[in-house]
């Protein structure tokens, strides 16, 4: 069951996390590569952006295990 009021609460937004995933906040439809709707439980998700999640499309925390190219 989503959190109450989550939807409808403003425009939703998408926040590129540096290094992680984008967290999706507010009225913002998620669908599969198909087009099949994503169920959200919550007001803000955290989707993966690096493949390495267990439990895709969410980010389980993966990417802080991932190496990284330093500028």
């Amino acid at each position: 069951m989503p959190e109450a009021g989550w939807r409808g609460d403003g425009p939703g937004e998408i926040i590129v996390c540096p290094n992680g995933p984008l967290l999706v906040r507010g009225d913002v439809d998620l669908v599969d590569a198909d087009g099949a709707p994503v169920e959200r439980r919550r007001a803000t998700v955290a989707v993966c952006r690096c493949g390495a999640s267990a439990i895709k499309p969410w980010c389980d925390g993966s990417h802080k295990l991932m190496p990284r190219d330093e500028p």
